[in-house]
């Protein structure tokens, strides 16, 4: 008779730590197959084929695999569209019951719902749970029940709500000899895949404790080593568990948890207005907006020419390592779509593209923000200045000279745009198009 099982699904989840669908599967009585599955219909978009974020993946795969080989046990790794490889999985398995956690963006979600059909139909059942952020989808709304969409009286909701149901852990790597025993099977190389080795560098999954309590005076320098805490892509993966790190994190520093809750805030809005997710503006009237989408001045940003330093050495950074510090986001997201006029839905998938902690939810986030168009958005008429900006967060241009070494050479291009002429622009182009809206 064929040895009935139930499987673990990884997905935003690459550990073993604190893993709740996880931890639900090992409370199970039936042993528990581990898989993972590099979905294709995500990888065959991804143009350049020496992708970190695919090269972080595999390397937390190796991870996972290395720490249950040694006890007998495998995690089975897949390549393909999900949706046959489930159906190969049900013809080659005895499945009783499929474990994961929840996903929150529209293809996830439109996914999940085709494979929970399907397994259903074969008399499977497929449980999902909240893992990757701390409260979820109506935890923490209005008294009449509607989503907050200013982030203040959210972030007070959501304490209170953490006084009152601060989150426990789940102990799933206590469990692990319920995983199911077999011969391990190797891991895919990354050239199986169909993609290459690169140059990724993966932080510290451990914070420093003194990062966090420095957080405050230390997080808008770029320039600072070890000023942030470089967790957002261990965060975005799951390598890391986001209970773990908020309650060690919550009496160290509140700057730090509030970056917390508003990681929760953004995935609660694309969680209840998910036209965000598929290129909408949060506030409709900004889509009359008539941009310039000048395709010679978007391609001098992207590269990193633009003649404005902090916006050029931010964008050389994330070219060159797939990371970008978070207040040099602000200023390279504000100047383009507010000194070039282009629109953010232009940055927001290079960013996607080039983001090694790339996230729907926060990015589209930011991106509305800093172009105006989002929820609790900085206002049309803020227009950052570079000069003043560099003043203030790299005043001895360490940072930029770090990345633009040709600074003080004729190498270095001009300004393509005067500031103030630039915000006599924008601020004309806005206030057109709310009127029309």
């Amino acid at each position: 008779m064929t040895q009935k099982i139930n499987i673990f699904w990884f997905r935003r989840d690459l550990r073993w730590e604190d893993n709740v669908g996880l931890f639900h599967a090992l409370e199970n009585s039936l042993p528990v197959l581990p898989i993972f599955i590099f979905d294709t219909q995500i990888l065959e978009k991804l143009e350049d084929k020496k992708d970190r974020r695919v090269h972080f993946i595999h390397t937390a795969l190796e991870a996972l695999q290395e720490k249950i080989a040694g006890k007998g046990k495998t995690l089975l790794v897949l390549k393909g569209d999900p949706i046959q490889v489930w159906k190969d999985l049900i013809k080659k398995y005895s499945i009783h019951s499929v474990f994961t956690n929840h996903d929150y963006e529209p293809y996830a979600l439109d996914r999940d719902e085709t494979i929970k059909n399907i397994l259903v139909k074969n008399n499977i059942s497929f449980n999902t749970y909240k893992d990757q952020v701390i409260f979820e989808k109506e935890e923490v709304v209005k008294e009449d029940g509607r989503p907050y969409t200013i982030y203040t009286p959210y972030a007070n909701k959501w304490r209170a709500h953490w006084m009152n149901h601060t989150p426990k852990l789940h102990p799933s790597e206590k469990k692990l000899d319920q995983l199911w025993s077999q011969k391990v099977v190797p891991i895919p190389s990354l050239k199986d895949i169909g993609f290459e080795i690169t140059d990724v560098q993966i932080p510290p999954i451990a914070p420093q404790e003194s990062t966090i309590k420095k957080y405050t005076d230390q997080r808008n320098f770029p320039a600072i080593k070890g000023g942030t805490t470089h967790l957002s892509v261990h965060l975005r993966f799951g390598t890391i568990s986001i209970r773990k790190l908020a309650l060690s994190s919550q009496a160290l520093n509140s700057t730090f948890f509030n970056e917390l809750i508003w990681r929760d805030f953004y995935h609660m809005i694309l969680w209840h207005f998910p036209q965000v997710g598929k290129g909408k503006s949060f506030k409709p009237k900004y889509d009359f907006i008539k941009w310039r989408n000048n395709e010679k001045e978007f391609k001098a940003w992207c590269e990193g020419r633009t003649g404005y330093p902090i916006v050029d050495a931010g964008m050389r950074e994330l070219n060159a390592t797939g990371f970008m510090h978070n207040r040099v986001r602000m200023i390279v997201a504000s100047f383009l779509t507010k000194h070039l006029l282009i629109d953010w839905r232009w940055g927001e998938a290079y960013f996607a593209q080039k983001l090694l902690d790339y996230d729907l939810a926060a990015n589209n986030g930011g991106w509305q923000w800093a172009s105006g168009s989002g929820c609790d958005a900085a206002p049309y008429f803020r227009v950052f200045n570079p000069r003043l900006q560099t003043e203030k967060f790299d005043k001895d241009l360490k940072y930029i000279r770090q990345w633009i070494p040709e600074l003080d050479s004729f190498e270095y291009p001009t300004p393509i745009v005067v500031h103030e002429v630039a915000r006599e622009r924008v601020l004309a182009a806005y206030s057109e198009a709310l009127k029309e809206g």
